[in-house]
């Protein structure tokens, strides 16, 4: 993933890149179906293990709407992530809006059981080329 075309935020030595795509084949607009892929990458830059537990997203529609998602892992895994090391996954998010955006967290647990939380970037959900309105 590149590092310039991404969402990034770090949170005590835990590093997320976020990097959105509209996804036109999948979403139908005149049914009020607009769809993102969003591809994760974090990166363990602390000198421990660490396992990614739990995540919660909110995610935004154009007008506002709020939905948070809560749940154990990412895409049915809870990772171990080494110093040093990365992981990589990519998941989806369809809308009834053409834009919106996401937000949300990862919930750790270091080496001796404690859990920390670690910061998921604010990105956007936009149509290519689309007149954003509202967000």
């Amino acid at each position: 993933m590149s590092p310039a075309s991404a969402y990034t935020a770090q949170t005590d030595g835990i590093l997320v890149r976020v990097r959105p795509s509209f996804l036109a084949v999948q979403s139908d607009p005149d049914e009020g179906r607009w769809v993102w892929a969003y591809q994760i990458e974090i990166v363990n830059l602390t000198g421990s293990p660490v396992q990614l537990v739990a995540r919660r997203w909110t995610i935004s529609d154009a007008y506002g709407r709020l939905e948070e998602v809560r749940g154990q892992g990412v895409v049915g895994e809870q990772p171990v992530i080494e110093p040093g090391d990365s992981y990589a996954y990519v998941s989806g998010c369809p809308l009834t809006t053409p834009s919106g955006s996401m937000v949300g967290a990862y919930y750790m647990k270091d080496v001796e059981g404690q859990m920390f939380e670690v910061a998921i970037p604010h990105f956007s959900l936009d149509v290519p080329d689309d007149r954003r309105l509202l967000n």
